[in-house]
């Protein structure tokens, strides 16, 4: 039975190294699949990872119909087994339903990849869709850490260095700190604290 699979976990967990680690498994034996990402860090049609590792991919785009073009992929080649989609909580709540039916009406095992919530603690619309329907959810067992060196449990967005709480919910930034738009990981403590950094301790004034 083909399922939907939705590996989960904060920024820097491994989930783009996953899924190329998956894709590559895969079509080493010989299995063939779709790969979908979407406002991939390397540009549009490119599933990347910050270890430097990249493949081609098919950018889903607000408007893309995912269950048409497996649809259309697997009619032309009906060896088609698998899909894999990253950075899945971009997707709209219609391409999380899309990603179902390819598992239902088409046999074809998804992996989705993404991060559950945003830089406010909010869940992503294509993610909290995810995880309603998703055969299985899949915590990422690689541990990211907060700059204090407890486990980091939340994203956080950076903009000139500030770490912010509103905004758009998606800006496309990296984690590079020199970035105007950054992100990093924290842990709770420290997100509710806003504290994106470790605060100089004061100078000691010499006698």
């Amino acid at each position: 039975m083909a399922e939907l699979i939705f590996f989960s976990g904060t920024m820097d967990c491994g989930k783009s190294t996953l899924a190329l680690q998956m894709d590559h498994n895969r079509s080493a034996r010989g299995r063939r699949g779709l790969v979908f990402t979407r406002n991939d860090r390397a540009g549009q049609g490119v599933l990347s990872s910050r270890l430097g590792l990249s493949t081609a991919a098919v950018e889903a785009a607000h408007d893309t119909n995912l269950y048409a073009y497996s649809e259309a992929a697997l009619a032309a080649d009906p060896e088609i087994d698998y899909v894999i989609c990253d950075e899945a909580q971009f997707l709209t709540e219609d391409q999380v339903e899309q990603l179902a039916a390819i598992v239902d009406e088409l046999g074809v095992d998804v992996f989705a990849f993404g991060i559950a919530t945003d830089f406010r603690t909010r869940l992503f619309p294509g993610s909290q869709r995810l995880i309603e329907l998703a055969d299985e959810i899949r915590v990422m067992q690689v541990e990211t850490l907060c700059w204090c060196g407890a486990r980091a449990t939340h994203n956080a967005r950076t903009v000139g260095g500030e770490m912010v709480v509103e905004g758009e919910q998606v800006v496309v930034g990296d984690v590079t700190p020199d970035e105007e738009v950054a992100y990093t990981v924290l842990c709770r403590r420290h997100h509710r604290a806003r504290q994106a950094q470790a605060v100089p301790a004061p100078a000691i004034a010499s006698a």
